[in-house]
């Protein structure tokens, strides 16, 4: 395999914000992803490291009234309960980006 080395100057941040989503859903580590993908990898890291400080935090509130509905246990694939008492509950089918956005931002 002909190694090309893709670095900094040569890829745009949309590119490299597509390539760290696709190395994140492959479960693959890091060196695995870069040397199937002809990546370097301490470019890789760079650009999560830079992508990561330009995100904004996140911010949303889940206001429930009156007394909450039982859901289904199959419709509820997590339950979170924070150290404010505050739950929450995640979908068995949430999409695994969003929840890496959500727990980033709670951890924020």
């Amino acid at each position: 395999m002909t190694e090309t080395a893709i670095d900094k100057s040569t890829a745009s941040e949309d590119q490299w914000r597509q390539r760290i989503a696709e190395q994140e859903r492959s479960g693959a580590s890091v060196k695995r992803f870069c040397q199937e993908h002809g990546v370097r990898e301490h470019s890789f890291y760079y650009w999560r490291k830079r992508l990561r400080e330009q995100q904004q935090p996140m911010r949303f509130a889940l206001i429930e009234r009156g007394r909450a509905e039982p859901q289904a246990a199959n419709h509820v694939g997590l339950e979170l309960v924070l150290t404010t008492g505050e739950r929450l509950r995640i979908g068995a089918g949430v999409d695994a980006t969003t929840l890496r956005t959500v727990l980033a931002a709670l951890r924020g």
